[in-house]
């Protein structure tokens, strides 16, 4: 009697211990199985003529401190090392400290530009995203053609924040020898949705048939249809060009065309120039309730050997508040630009 319990006990110990590892795997599944659910919960919320809702306030303040190409050493390599990361953090620790001065400490050499703190509401949080450019692999713009560096050099300039290091290639004899930039007229659509110094705020609103784009900075304005319309006449070229809007799923896929020229396509528009052939192709996909995908590829073949994208993500920050970016009032720099090259020029035909 006595050895039939113990045999009842034996089995029924075996079973539990054999039925332990696939109690844990059963509960592990349950666990991913509730995970997974949970992932699939949130669906992209649609308008009320159902295309995929992504309207909101979306600034690029979190992408401040990203560079715009990849450091060579970096290769492949798309992300921060932690400790990469953690540099990078730091760096935004002493600037963040640097707004909270009220005065300049003894000994700190000054410029003309305005104290640091003008920027302060912008610093955004840091991310591990090492470049903006994402393609090619290695994160770099891909070598510029013959006449993209002729039409670089044409351009530059001291003062252009990509080329601090040039000498000025042609005097200012007129107006338009200045960019768009010093002339307070656009930075361009590429330029407009990436993170700058400053008015970097995206607001997107949606009617039936187009989507409006919004840009802090010079208070540009995109309404982009995405009802099929055909494309206006290619005769008409503008700063922002004609951009023309479809759904492809859940991703709004914009084409624009049709652009003068006359802008450039990174940070204030007077940098890397760009052929009236430029084709910019931008996808924003909302990939969470607080995040929207940004990529955009650039395709202008009379300037770079290959295509280039960037892509970053842009949170949803509904506290965000738009500044009038009142550029051209009181510009008195295009004036005395000019003033400053003829006298140059006088002084240099009275030896």
């Amino acid at each position: 009697m006595r050895s039939r319990y113990l045999v009842k006990a034996l089995v029924m110990l075996i079973a539990v211990m054999l039925a332990a590892p696939l109690t844990a795997a059963a509960q592990a599944a349950a666990a991913s199985s509730s995970s997974d659910k949970g992932a699939r919960s949130w669906t992209v919320p649609r308008t009320p003529w159902g295309d995929p809702d992504i309207q909101g306030l979306w600034p690029a303040n979190d992408m401040q401190g990203t560079p715009y190409e990849r450091p060579e050493s970096f290769g492949t390599r798309a992300t921060l090392t932690d400790e990469e990361f953690a540099a990078r953090e730091a760096q935004r620790e002493r600037q963040v400290k640097a707004d909270g001065e009220v005065y300049v400490p003894t000994g700190t050499r000054t410029g003309i530009g305005g104290p640091s703190h003008w920027a302060a509401a912008d610093r955004g949080i840091p991310q591990r995203q090492a470049s903006l450019v994402v393609d090619p692999p290695n994160g770099r713009i891909p070598p510029m053609t013959e006449e993209g560096k002729k039409r670089i050099d044409l351009a530059r300039s001291t003062y252009y924040f990509d080329f601090p290091d040039q000498v000025v290639a042609h005097p200012f004899e007129k107006f338009d020898d200045l960019g768009p930039y010093d002339r307070c007229i656009t930075r361009g659509v590429l330029a407009s949705m990436l993170p700058t110094g400053y008015n970097m705020g995206t607001e997107i609103i949606q009617i039936p048939g187009a989507v409006v784009i919004r840009n802090e900075m010079i208070h540009e304005t995109r309404i982009i249809p995405v009802d099929g319309r055909p494309q206006i006449s290619p005769k008409i070229r503008q700063w922002m060009g004609e951009s023309r809007g479809r759904w492809e799923g859940d991703t709004l896929v914009i084409e624009t065309t049709n652009f003068n020229g006359k802008v450039g396509i990174t940070r204030n528009g007077n940098t890397l120039l760009t052929s009236p052939e430029l084709k910019l192709t931008e996808r924003l996909t909302r990939v969470s309730d607080d995040t929207l995908q940004y990529e955009a590829t650039v395709d202008d073949p009379r300037t770079w050997t290959g295509t280039w994208k960037v892509a970053l993500p842009l949170k949803q920050n509904p506290e965000y508040q738009f500044f009038e970016y009142a550029c051209h009032e009181g510009n008195y720099s295009m004036r005395n630009i000019l003033s400053a090259s003829r006298a140059a020029e006088g002084k240099s035909e009275s030896r």
